[in-house]
């Protein structure tokens, strides 16, 4: 058995997932990656092989907007990790236009909230087995645009939006990663795995490669020397693996300071959490995911 702490990290061949990838393989990670495409999870490889010689890279593919690549690549890691130390809920979608995937779901909902419940729902065994593990939720302070949430109503919610509106769907998908955080967090208390979320900041990452203009944005934004995506790498890697955050869960936590944010209402509404958590997993048993 490897020795080395085996993390899973989703959305990691681009932007943050792809830069806490090679932070984290340097540390001497055993990386479990996930991944859609092959090419893109290669060219992944060859850079950590590059940056961190040693680094041992595993991949999983699939489409993490549909539940049941998500449940099938969470059961294959399981088959291959009987112990994980670590889990990095990292992908996510800004989409600008409303897309439905062949199982019903709007993809945003589907690739930002659903997809990281059940995946950490399938791979919580071998997670409470390493005895000390942890789960780091990227959400986002986007999560404060967020409209009115309407629970179940909104997990299943297909309805047409534009580019001005797909910003309130994405703050509350986040609102939503926040809330399912602090909900688990109970729900694992004395198990020995803590889970967090965090705001990684606005970063120039691929998260909204759709927008017409964002090649430009990011060429404006790094001459601003705003939005380095390595900022928001440094939170979750902080999170996943410093002494500071040990035995602590259920927070929500920032980009910079690493202190503790207080989320947007209702994201703190216990009953709320507890509405939601009932929710998705009803929802997912429906679609015989669980």
């Amino acid at each position: 058995m490897s020795t080395y702490p085996i993390i899973v990290i989703t959305g990691a061949t681009s932007g943050l997932g792809q830069l806490a990838a090679i932070e984290l393989a340097k540390s001497g990670a055993h990386l479990v990656l996930t991944s859609r495409n092959e090419q893109r999870a290669e060219i992944t490889k060859n850079i950590l092989k590059d940056l961190a010689p040693n680094a041992k890279v595993n991949f999983f593919f699939g489409d993490l907007s549909l539940m049941k690549d998500v449940k099938r690549i969470g059961n294959e890691i399981k088959a291959n990790y009987p112990k994980i130390d670590i889990l990095v809920n990292n992908a996510g979608l800004h989409g600008f236009e409303q897309r439905i995937t062949c199982e019903g779901f709007a993809e945003m909902i589907a690739v930002n909230y659903l997809a990281p419940w059940l995946l950490t729902h399938t791979l919580l065994q071998p997670l409470m087995d390493s005895k000390n593990a942890r789960i780091v939720n990227v959400a986002s302070e986007a999560s404060r645009n967020h409209g009115e949430l309407k629970l179940p109503e909104d997990l299943t919610d297909t309805s047409a939006f534009t580019a001005t509106g797909s910003s309130r769907i994405y703050g509350k998908t986040k609102l939503l990663n926040i809330m399912f955080t602090e909900e688990l967090g109970r729900q694992l208390d004395g198990t020995g795995v803590t889970v967090n979320a965090l705001n990684p900041g606005f970063n120039v990452t691929g998260l909204g490669r759709e927008l017409g203009f964002s090649s430009i944005l990011a060429k404006i934004l790094k001459a601003l020397h705003i939005g380095d995506p390595r900022k928001g790498t440094d939170i979750i890697v902080r999170l996943a693996t410093e002494s500071q955050y040990q035995g602590v869960t259920g927070g929500y936590f920032n980009v910079g300071t690493g202190k503790s944010i207080i989320p947007a209402y209702p994201g703190g509404d216990i009953n709320m959490q507890r509405q939601l958590w009932s929710a998705t997993k009803e929802l997912l048993q429906q679609k015989g995911m669980m």
